[in-house]
C-alpha cells in the first residue's frame, strides 16, 4: 500500500471511530472543545511521525497557554491528496465532530492538478459558510503556488483566500508556508512538503489567528 494510501486510510479510521465512540459527535461525549483540522499533506503528518507534526505540536501550545482555562482538544482530519472537493464530499462526517474552531487548509492539491480558482472558491466557501452555520469559528490559511504555473493563474488562486475569508467571516492566514516554502533545509525531498524542521515554523505562522480565535471562544463562555 502507498503511503498516500496509508494515509487516506489513517485520517478517515481515526475521524470515523471519534465519531462512533460518541454516538452523535465527539464533543457530547468531552468536556474539551475541539479544533478541527481540515487539511491535505501539508497538515497530515506526511513522512513524518504525528508528534512532529504542526497540528501536535499546536495541542502542546493549546495546553501550556489555555490549559488554566479550559480543555481543547485537536483533531487532524487532514489528509493526503486532499482536495476542497474531497473534503467537501465529506462534509458531513467534519459538520459531526461538532468543533468550536475549525482550520481550513486546502487548496494546494486543487492548483496543483490545475483546476480553476473558481473551482476552489466554490469550495471554499461552501466549507466555511457550512462550518460557520454549524457554530464554529474558522480559520483560512492561504496557499500560493510555484511559480512555474505561471503569474496570472497564480495570482488569480492566491486572491481567492482573502476574498473568501471576507465574504465568510472566517480568520485568514495569508500565507501559510511563510518561511518555508523555497527554503531546501525545512522541506522535504520533493521540494514541495514540509518535513519536521518545518512543523515549529508553520505552528507560528497559524498561531495568531489561534490564540485570538480560542481567546475570544473562552470569553464567550464567561458569564
Amino acid at each position: 500500500m502507498s503511503d498516500m494510501s496509508t494515509s487516506v486510510l489513517r485520517a478517515i479510521l481515526a475521524l470515523w471511530l471519534l465519531i462512533l465512540a460518541s454516538g452523535t459527535s465527539f464533543a457530547a461525549s468531552s468536556s474539551c472543545q475541539i479544533v478541527l483540522v481540515v487539511g491535505d499533506s501539508l497538515s497530515a503528518a506526511y513522512n513524518m511521525s504525528e508528534e512532529a507534526s504542526w497540528p501536535a505540536l499546536l495541542q502542546k501550545r493549546l495546553n501550556k497557554t489555555f490549559g488554566d482555562q479550559g480543555c481543547w482538544q485537536v483533531v487532524n482530519a487532514s489528509i493526503a491528496g486532499e482536495t476542497t472537493a474531497g473534503a467537501s464530499h465529506r462534509l458531513a462526517d467534519l459538520l459531526a465532530v461538532d468543533a468550536a474552531l475549525v482550520i481550513v487548509e486546502l487548496g494546494g492539491n486543487d492548483g496543483l492538478r490545475g483546476y480553476p480558482p473558481s473551482h476552489l472558491e466554490h469550495n471554499l466557501w461552501q466549507l466555511i459558510t457550512s462550518f460557520r452555520k454549524h457554530g464554529a469559528q474558522v480559520i483560512l490559511t492561504g496557499i500560493r503556488l510555484p511559480p512555474n504555473y505561471g503569474h496570472r493563474y497564480g495570482d488569480a488562486f492566491a486572491a481567492v483566500y482573502p476574498r473568501v475569508a471576507r465574504e465568510t467571516g472566517a480568520r485568514l492566514v495569508e500565507f501559510f508556508m511563510d518561511g518555508v516554502g523555497g527554503h531546501q533545509a525545512l522541506m522535504q525531498e520533493d521540494g514541495l512538503h514540509p518535513n519536521d524542521k518545518a512543523q515549529p515554523v508553520l505552528l507560528d505562522n497559524i498561531w495568531p489567528a489561534v490564540r485570538d480565535a480560542v481567546t475570544d471562544l473562552e470569553i464567550s463562555k464567561r458569564p
